[in-house]
């Protein structure tokens, strides 16, 4: 493939704050706020707006060898930028590791592929959900059994009736099947 950076004669720099817009070998337009920049891997990160929310930003690892057309739109006037804080590394991993074993809880390879999306379903809503052999726990108050429909929503205890988490537990599951079902009609379709 054919060094696009080295014919274009962009700067040596680009500050941290300036604006810029390039074209990506696949023909994508790309602007945004200059976050970062390395001249020895000639790596560009910039920060757009988000198309989706407008609170959230873009942040988009550029790899100038395959680009073209860069162009300055605006030159940041702001100070080359302090040095930036330093990472706790120890702590990023500890995170790291943390979501790793989130994730494994997630699944557990006796039970169907439903019962693990199911699973997912509710923990993105409800914290306190565990497997209990085939069976979803959650809250320590309601169980779903095979085959994870909202019939199937029961108290873990018959005797102390939990009707507020019951009717919780129950909507999401109806969600999830519902939900299951419109994209199995769509793909039909």
């Amino acid at each position: 493939m054919r060094n696009m950076a080295a014919d274009l004669g962009f700067p040596d720099f680009f500050k941290v704050g300036s604006v810029i817009s390039c074209k990506t070998c696949s023909n994508k337009d790309l602007e945004g706020e200059v976050l970062a920049w390395d001249q020895t891997t000639k790596v560009l990160v910039i920060k757009s707006e988000s198309q989706n929310r407008s609170n959230l930003s873009n942040v988009q690892i550029i790899n100038l060898d395959f680009v073209s057309d860069v162009k300055l739109k605006k030159e940041s006037v702001s100070p080359a930028p302090a040095q930036p804080a330093s990472l706790n590394v120890q702590r990023l991993n500890n995170r790291a590791e943390e979501q790793i074993r989130q994730k494994r809880r997630l699944v557990d390879a006796a039970v169907s592929p439903e019962g693990q999306r199911l699973y997912a379903a509710i923990k993105k809503t409800i914290d306190e959900v565990a497997w209990r052999n085939d069976d979803i726990l959650v809250m320590d108050k309601v169980l779903v059994t095979k085959p994870y429909t909202p019939d199937c929503v029961k108290p873990l205890n018959e005797s102390v009736q939990e009707k507020k988490a019951l009717d919780h537990v129950r909507k999401i599951v109806e969600k999830h099947v519902q939900d299951r079902e419109g994209g199995k009609q769509r793909a039909g379709n």
